[in-house]
């Protein structure tokens, strides 16, 4: 039995049910991680994949989260050797909110339904599908092969869409349970639908508020106008301090000082497509100099995400005592998040901005950034095995642009990692409709049983223990 005949297998699962089967289950499951009131449902979710892996030869168990904010998590191994290399494999089975009644021709968010290629239901995209992927990846090649050719271990937590509360904490005390060579999950979507990609890591976010607190109250702008201060108009101009009108970051100490040769390299080979239901892209926004590649996966974005005074729904003749924004910075490895709360405050005082706070916020998914180098071994061994899958070149990115707890994985852990997207920009995860594409599932299902094929041979690239 070859490897032709492992992916044959699992592509199988793709048309015969069996994929649809096991989503089915587990969209059903309810685990709204912003709801304490799913609790026990995530942590039934997380019994039924327990059950679902011990007949793939894993053992392990549910364990409780210390951090009250957040759910039960899942750790699972399946041993073949000690002289044999260790395989991490990840995947979070809470979702979002269902949003009930807001879907499309009455689609029910606990039902999977397909619609042509479409397969709608909540966690379809964002996460359960994906890791459903991976474990028929791992059931084609056990079956064809009788054995994986490494030791795996397998992480599921219930408390990604609420940022992963206690599982750094879990990372540290299971380290010896979690030790690995690699990593290589699945979440997020790919950057072309008609292309594979391979993310080597992830940016990292961190929010803040600017609040310009002037007064007590609001006053009668017929008598007061031109007399006192108007803190919306001195934030306004404090946020274009920040970010020129062509979206050039003004406080230049939050940024990296270049993007490294072997990520602008990589990214010389990337194409920003937005797709029939993304927005179209505004060439003159941004740094100059770097190309649009650059910019979302090289380069520091500072935004504006919400801002307000007075009450815009109902305005009344009055200048405003308060105005505040929530501004959003998205970082990459070359730049220490520690710094930038004293460099915009230091920023800001120079440009006659006293009178504007400056508050950092924990976000829920407050993640520090990561990055595997495209040369890395492991990567052009993932891209290698991915081509010979798929005859297309995947696409490489050395971090996503958007965040994942990646770094609990390469930082804490000291894994190099890989993750492998199924999903693509228009799944509408965290909104209504979410849905996975069918020929995503089959090619993803192609595409892993490949790695783990591989991975299981001498071929398989080195490891970090060796």
């Amino acid at each position: 039995m070859s490897r032709a005949h492992a992916i044959a297998a699992a592509t199988a699962y793709a048309t015969d049910g069996r994929f649809l089967a096991d989503l089915t289950r587990r969209v059903a499951i309810p685990t709204e991680s912003q709801n304490p009131a799913r609790g026990p449902d995530c942590h039934r979710y997380l019994s039924e994949i327990s059950d679902d892996l011990s007949l793939l030869g894993f053992t392990g168990s549910v364990i409780p989260n210390s951090d009250p904010a957040g759910g039960p998590l899942l750790i699972a191994r399946r041993h073949e050797g000690d002289d044999l290399p260790t395989l991490l494999v990840y995947g979070h089975g809470d979702v979002v909110a269902g949003m009930e009644g807001a879907w499309e021709n009455g689609r029910d968010p606990w039902q999977v339904s397909v619609e042509g290629d479409r397969i709608y239901g909540r966690g379809t995209a964002d996460n359960k599908g994906q890791h459903t992927i991976v474990m028929l990846a791992l059931e084609a090649v056990l079956a064809t092969r009788g054995h994986l050719g490494f030791n795996t271990v397998a992480l599921i937590e219930t408390s990604e869409e609420v940022g992963s509360p206690g599982l750094r904490e879990v990372c540290v005390t299971h380290q010896a349970d979690l030790k690995a060579d690699w990593l290589i999950a699945s979440d997020g979507p790919r950057l072309s639908p008609d292309r594979p990609t391979l993310d080597g890591g992830t940016r990292g976010t961190v929010d803040f508020d600017l609040i310009c607190d002037l007064r007590a109250g609001a006053h009668h702008s017929g008598n007061w106008g031109g007399l006192i201060a108007n803190p919306a108009v001195i934030l306004a101009n404090a946020i274009a301090s920040l970010i020129s009108e062509t979206g050039r970051i003004g406080v230049r100490k939050i940024l990296p000082r270049a993007v490294p040769p072997s990520v602008s390299a990589a990214l010389t080979k990337i194409v920003i497509e937005t797709g029939a239901e993304g927005p179209e892209l505004d060439p003159w926004w941004g740094e100059p100099g770097l190309t649009p590649s650059e910019r979302v996966f090289g380069w520091t974005a500072l935004e504006v995400l919400a801002m307000t005074a007075g009450t815009p729904q109902l305005p009344i003749n009055a200048i405003p005592p308060r105005a505040s924004a929530r501004l959003q910075i998205r970082y990459t490895v070359d730049t220490d998040p520690n710094t930038f709360m004293p460099a915009i405050r230091e920023y800001l005082d120079e440009n006659g901005f006293a009178n504007v706070q400056v508050v950092p916020k924990a976000v829920e998914s407050d993640w520090g950034a990561t990055r595997l180098d495209p040369d890395h071994p492991l990567m052009q061994w993932a891209a290698a095995s991915v081509t010979n899958t798929t005859g297309v070149t995947p696409t490489i990115l050395p971090n996503a642009g958007g965040s994942l707890p990646n770094d609990c994985f390469a930082d804490l852990l000291g894994i190099p990692t890989i993750w492998v997207p199924h999903s693509y920009s228009g799944c509408s995860q965290h909104a209504p409709n979410e849905h996975l594409l069918r020929p995503l599932v089959s090619e993803g299902l192609a595409i892993m049983t490949g790695l783990f094929w591989d991975l299981g041979t001498e071929a398989r690239p080195e490891t970090r223990l060796a």
